[in-house]
């Protein structure tokens, strides 16, 4: 498994807002497939898969770790919290939620230009996502990330995929049109091996292809994690996850069984 040297890696996180990790999961390849199998057999409730007319469907389910052998294996024994840890330079990391998206092949769903963060129900200074793809993934079907994004200073109008707004009174800016605009921005996108993983703030602008012209499988396993000073954003039950069961108020620390510290610094 390849080590992370907090000089390099670490510090492209910080300025691009996102880092390719090369290797670094490969040796649970296997076991995260299992998992992504046993899940497509038994969905949550949480399930968000869509089925384009005309097309093959884009799986979607989160929140499964505690309940997908597999996954809680990853996540309580894999080597998450210490990367989390060195790239967003935490003393404290916690597990926010896991969240699986398979595209089968001739899948005309774009995955539209976004930020995570003013969808998600945390908020706080450090935030890092891993998107584990766990098959071979070129970079024309990766996931693509906007150099720098994360440091913008603003959140854009988060939107749902059939283009009507998340937040019916949010007077955010709309996301820059950036396929139209893309010799204007860093765009940053790698070819992907199973195992690979690109780390991304929650800030920062990505999205991801269509898999049409492919006969493969795009299969990913994404975790999400925050650091220090991780609290509670109430979205009014339109954020995600929904974590309908919380009793949390907005602003309070991010604490629970659901959100639980993976790794603390030394003293």
């Amino acid at each position: 498994m390849s080590s992370i040297p907090h000089s390099t890696q670490s510090e492209s996180f910080q300025r691009d807002g996102a880092v390719i990790l090369r290797g670094v999961f490969a040796p649970w390849v296997e076991r995260l497939r299992a998992g992504v199998d046993r899940l497509m057999a038994d969905p949550s409730p949480l399930e968000r898969s869509y089925k384009p007319a005309g097309s093959a469907p884009f799986f979607q389910d989160l929140c499964n770790w505690q309940r997908i052998p597999e996954f809680r294996d990853f996540v309580e024994n894999a080597p998450l919290a210490r990367l989390a840890a060195e790239l967003m330079r935490a003393h404290e990391v916690r597990f926010f939620h896991d969240h699986v998206l398979v595209k089968e092949p001739g899948t005309s769903l774009v995955t539209p230009w976004h930020q995570d963060r003013p969808y998600y129900c945390a908020r706080g200074p450090q935030t890092v996502s891993f998107w584990i793809p766990l098959d071979t993934v070129p970079a024309s079907n990766a996931l693509e990330c906007v150099a720098g994004s994360h440091k913008w200073g603003h959140d854009h109008k988060p939107m749902r995929f059939d283009g009507t707004p998340l937040y019916a009174d949010d007077d955010s800016k709309p996301m820059p049109d950036i396929d139209a605009n893309r010799d204007k921005f860093q765009i940053l996108s790698w070819d992907m091996e199973p195992g690979d993983a690109v780390a991304f703030d929650f800030g920062t602008v990505h999205g991801a292809a269509a898999t049409i012209g492919t006969s493969q499988r795009r299969r990913v396993f994404s975790a999400r994690l925050v650091g220090d000073g991780a609290v509670f954003a109430d979205r009014n039950g339109k954020g995600s996850p929904p974590f309908a069961h919380l009793t949390l108020k907005d602003g309070d620390p991010l604490v629970g069984r659901d959100f639980p510290v993976l790794c603390t610094a030394a003293a």
